[in-house]
């Protein structure tokens, strides 16, 4: 798309009227709306809503939209906030010592599948270093132990500010992110496989195989404080076949990751994610 958009992600208490308040205040001022979708949780008794609009043409300069439309939103109880299709995202990708997740981010956003920078991979590892290189991005190797976890997380943080990063995607990061620090900064995508809690620790592609299951998933979400329970962005899963050897399963599950995490950072960044508690909308 070359003509810049705006995008509205709203949720708020369910109650008439809310599609009109909202397709009115782009109609009023010159918007013309190209993607509109919605959800109504009865449950939790939320309306969600995305709705993007073209700029060309709209009476808002998009430094005015905001103020604009609080009072519109301020009175319905709503949850809000407005995202930009020309703004280019910076994404840092942490990892340890696999590179599958690694090598399919940079070549999708090569290839020009998501749009966005990359400027900084972060490890508490060496070994990826020469991937780093070989795409000309920043790299930074920060080992964290348990007795330096506090000063190093503080590291982290400035190199995110330095980099003016907007995203963080835990591309098989093998270290637990504290609570402390998803607090200052909470846009965290993580990936794992499905074998957790079942197989933790050490080796779960061969403890799956001994125990003879029948899927491989893996699941895409946002980071919180508690360990891979926070909001579910994308998930699937793939057969294993009694013929299926460790290797299999590794490689099956590897493929699995690539296109999970792939599919998460692309609705994110497409501005296509709505959290509402602990679980997400994701607008197609």
């Amino acid at each position: 798309m070359t003509n810049p958009t705006a995008t509205l992600l709203i949720s708020c208490p369910d109650q008439r009227g809310l599609v009109a308040k909202f397709a009115n205040f782009i109609y009023s001022n010159g918007g013309n709306i190209i993607h509109a979708d919605q959800h109504t949780d009865f449950a939790a008794g939320l309306f969600l809503t995305r709705i993007e609009w073209q700029l060309n043409g709209f009476n808002l300069p998009r430094e005015l939209i905001a103020p604009a439309f609080n009072p519109i939103a301020q009175p319905l109880g709503a949850k809000w906030e407005i995202r930009f299709s020309d703004t280019v995202p910076r994404i840092a990708i942490w990892v340890s010592r696999q590179d599958h997740c690694l090598f399919d981010l940079i070549w999708r956003q090569r290839a020009q599948e998501f749009v966005a920078e990359i400027p900084l991979i972060l490890s508490n590892h060496s070994n990826l270093k020469v991937v780093a290189e070989q795409f000309g991005i920043d790299y930074r190797h920060i080992p964290i132990t348990k007795d330096n976890k506090s000063e190093k997380e503080a590291q982290q943080l400035e190199l995110l500010r330095q980099y003016k990063i907007d995203l963080v995607v835990l591309a098989k990061y093998m270290q637990i992110v504290s609570g402390d620090f998803i607090t200052q900064f909470p846009q965290i995508i993580n990936i794992h496989h499905s074998f957790l809690p079942a197989f933790m620790g050490a080796n779960p592609y061969h403890r799956a195989f001994e125990r003879g299951v029948k899927i491989i998933g893996a699941t895409a979400h946002y980071a919180t404080a508690d360990l891979d329970a926070g909001p579910i962005i994308e998930q699937d899963v793939v057969r294993v076949s009694h013929r299926d050897e460790v290797d299999d399963l590794v490689r099956k599950g590897k493929d699995l990751e690539r296109v999970v995490l792939a599919r998460a950072v692309r609705s994110h960044l497409q501005n296509r994610v709505l959290v509402y508690g602990n679980r997400t909308v994701v607008f197609e």
